[in-house]
């Protein structure tokens, strides 16, 4: 019989958050308060030193002005408040206001059991209907060649971002913007053209300067030998650059696809940019017209770039979009000197766009050489939603490929690169995902090829996945040893182990592994509101030291074994904190695009 889906259930933060809140309302009510309470800004959340507690609010700080009382006042009333809470230990006042707060054993084994109740489902958010809908727009590489490891870096963020998200609550859709128009898809085709008469046995000599010298454009020639014979050859450039071009854009979009599936990762819909400009049907030019009917778009002169060299700047009458009116810090041209677009004039179209499908959260993801792209983005944004959406850049920084410590070189212009492809297949999908994850986006990342398949401690994705592989070696034991009736099937084990005796668990450590799986639900919370999945990534790695440190205390101790052969009550209790890491360690992988073994070898 197939699972019910489950209303996700307050995790103890959440709960926590929740009585804070409700005091604070009734204090309101109560004390004729001058100002209504904005309890937007209160947070319930671990403590920076967990000597203070389990958990602390920041409720007396904030609402000290509405309150209109000194803020270690408005803290002693919270906290006789919440004193009275059936779960709360202790509530202690700290400094101007700070209320920290320790839970009582009990609420660890209730949340234990909502682990338990709801499985990798723990710390979802059900999706709320008529929620603004979020466009993640990652990868987007130019069609120009196979994907290398810096475009994995930002494909994995953002696909993992995207998961995130929809966790959290959120309806995602993944996008990948093809840049099929402009000047590089022009180089490319001429490079394709070589790479063509090559095939037909002309002697084309070295690539010239400035076109792609890579040999994975010689498929592209052999292809279109096979289609058009030695026609094209004869043709004048205008004829056959179109037909080259799109020949080439196809196969290196088919190849880049191949590419993102070997890192499975996938995109809801691919959008070209050609088609913002076709014959007819001009979104740029209307994106413009628009932007110049609100004011937005003038004619003038821009004065030159600070410290560029007067050689290279162009004194000229051109349309501008009045970026600087959205808080960017200059002007923009939106045409060039012979008329074509700026590829920051067609960028301002794409993005209208997703706001005319009916986004209004948009998440670009780039890399770390459009920093300075970001400001006049985000004012375009603002202008051509008239602020009714909003733009949050993420930026992935460079990853630097290493092998046993020294670098591993690449150039993409040059054909002497490392791709993406060559670096899943030597490792492996799971430990490109995880460690491209295992940092933050806007730092750079260190990948070595040999450090990421060690099985150790040192290597963190072979370390989180073999806490998942314990997990389930543990249940073979138990069935083995003490429980024969263990279910092996997850959701049966799930209700099997909801049944023990979690209260049983009151060791330091067992009540430590219990605090960290609690925190769960806010991580992902806070992970999504930042728009930061190495976070879950960080937790996971912690989860797991921990639950490898807690078995290590059982070899050396036996009393603090998961399996007590004469104490089935408390196999079970402990049976039930281990599926409860089982089930959290699977979730985070599974949103992060790894996989979660129950054995490894």
């Amino acid at each position: 019989m197939a699972e019910q889906p489950l209303t996700p259930s307050l995790h103890p933060f959440a709960d926590l958050l929740s009585r804070v809140h409700a005091i604070c309302a009734g204090l309101a009510t109560e004390n004729n308060w001058p100002m209504r309470p904005d309890l937007s800004r209160v947070v319930v959340e671990p403590p920076r030193d967990a000597s203070h507690g389990d958990m602390a609010t920041n409720a007396a700080m904030v609402l000290a002005k509405e309150a209109g009382v000194k803020p270690r006042e408005l803290a002693e009333l919270i906290a006789g408040r919440l004193r009275a809470e059936e779960l709360i230990a202790s509530v202690d006042v700290a400094g101007p206001g700070f209320i920290n707060l320790t839970l009582k054993p009990r609420a660890w084994a209730d949340a234990l059991r909502t682990v338990l109740r709801e499985g990798e489902a723990y710390g979802r958010v059900a999706p709320v209907a008529g929620a603004a809908r979020v466009n993640v727009e990652y990868v987007s590489a130019n069609p120009t060649g196979p994907m290398h490891v810096g475009h994995c870096r930002g494909a994995v963020f953002g696909d993992a971002l995207a998961s995130l998200l929809q966790f959290a609550g959120h309806d995602v859709t993944r996008e990948y913007y093809i840049n099929d128009a402009g000047a590089q898809v022009d180089v490319l085709a001429r490079s394709a053209f070589l790479r063509y008469r090559e095939a037909l046995g002309d002697d084309i000599g070295a690539i010239p300067e400035g076109l792609y010298p890579g040999d994975y454009l010689k498929p592209v020639g052999q292809a279109l030998t096979a289609e058009h014979g030695d026609v094209l050859r004869e043709m004048p450039e205008a004829k056959w650059l179109p037909l080259v071009r799109d020949k080439a854009v196809t196969m290196m979009m088919a190849e880049i696809r191949d590419d993102l599936d070997a890192l499975n990762i996938r995109h809801d819909l691919f959008f070209s940019e050609r088609s913002l400009v076709e014959t007819g049907n001009d979104k740029v030019a209307e994106t413009i017209d628009f932007l110049r009917s609100r004011g937005d778009v003038y004619e003038g002169r821009l004065p030159p770039p600070k410290g560029a060299p007067l050689e290279d700047w162009e004194d000229r009458e051109q349309t501008l979009f009045r970026a600087t009116a959205y808080g960017d810090d200059s002007d923009r041209p939106l045409l060039k000197s012979d008329g074509s677009y700026t590829y920051f004039a067609s960028d301002i179209a794409y993005h209208k766009n997703k706001f005319d499908r009916g986004f209004r959260d948009l998440v670009d993801v780039w890399g770390a050489d459009h920093g300075g792209y970001i400001k006049r983005m985000q004012a375009a944004v603002k202008a051509v939603t008239a602020a009714n959406a909003t733009l949050d850049v993420k930026i992935v920084q460079l990853v630097r490929l290493l092998r046993n410590g020294e670098p591993v070189k690449m150039s993409k212009r040059s054909g002497d690169f490392v791709t993406l492809r060559e670096v899943v297949d030597e490792v492996g999908t799971d430990a490109v995902r995880f460690m491209m994850l295992y940092r933050k986006n806007d730092a750079v990342l260190d990948f070595d090829l040999a450090k990421v398949i060690e099985q150790s401690r040192e290597n963190p994705v072979f370390y989180v996945q073999y806490g998942h592989a314990r997990g389930h070696s543990i249940f073979r034991n138990a069935r083995e040893e003490v429980l024969a009736d263990l279910p092996e099937e997850d959701a049966a084990r799930r209700a099997y182990l909801g049944a023990a005796a979690v209260e049983m668990l009151a060791e330091p450590a067992e009540l430590d592994l219990l605090k960290r799986l609690a925190l769960y639900p806010r991580v992902v919370e806070a992970a999504a509101g930042a728009h930061e999945p190495h976070r879950i990534a960080f937790y996971l790695y912690d989860l797991a030291s921990e639950f490898h440190a807690l078995w290590t205390k059982g070899r050396d101790l036996p009393y603090l074994r998961f399996i007590i052969d004469n104490d089935a009550a408390m196999t079970k209790a402990r049976l039930a904190m281990v599926q409860a890491v089982v089930s959290v360690v699977g979730s985070g992988l599974t949103m992060l695009g790894v996989s979660a073994p129950n054995e490894m070898r």
